[in-house]
């Protein structure tokens, strides 16, 4: 019996929108990234881009347990000598609170092309209005 691959063509891309309101980061993160990649669904292969498209609303009141508001760094490079940069994740919420979230789902995907393309597929929002109510997305609680 051969495995079954979806033609490309056939794929079913839905929309959902995410409230991150009081959710840990990175229990969101890891539920988006799955989606993200289609493993939920069951013509999932690694190589083919199958996932969900991931409106997430409300990213600036999100949760992170612990000491981690100070404790965790983000860490970035000048492209000059001993220019590398350190971030709080109070500081990068502060800044970009987007970059809180885009950062933690990017960590899950995979490092090559295919993982960026699935990236782009993550639609982040700091308030509760998004411009895709035209794909009409479903609410997806996580």
């Amino acid at each position: 019996m051969k495995t079954y691959l979806a033609p490309v063509n056939e794929i079913e891309k839905k929309w959902y929108v995410v409230d991150a309101e009081n959710k840990v980061l990175g229990r969101l993160a890891s539920e988006i990234a799955a989606r993200l990649r289609g493993k939920h669904k069951p013509t999932f292969s690694t190589f083919i881009d199958n996932g969900d498209f991931i409106v997430v609303t409300n990213a600036d009141k999100i949760q992170l347990t612990g000491n981690k508001w100070d404790d965790k760094k983000y860490f970035r490079h000048t492209g000059y000598i001993g220019g590398i940069k350190e971030t709080s994740a109070k500081e990068l919420l502060e800044k970009h609170p987007t970059d809180l979230v885009m950062k933690a789902v990017k960590g899950m995907l995979p490092k090559n092309k295919l993982g960026r393309a699935q990236l782009k597929k993550l639609k982040v929002y700091t308030g509760t209005k998004h411009p895709h109510e035209a794909q009409q997305p479903e609410v997806l609680d996580i």
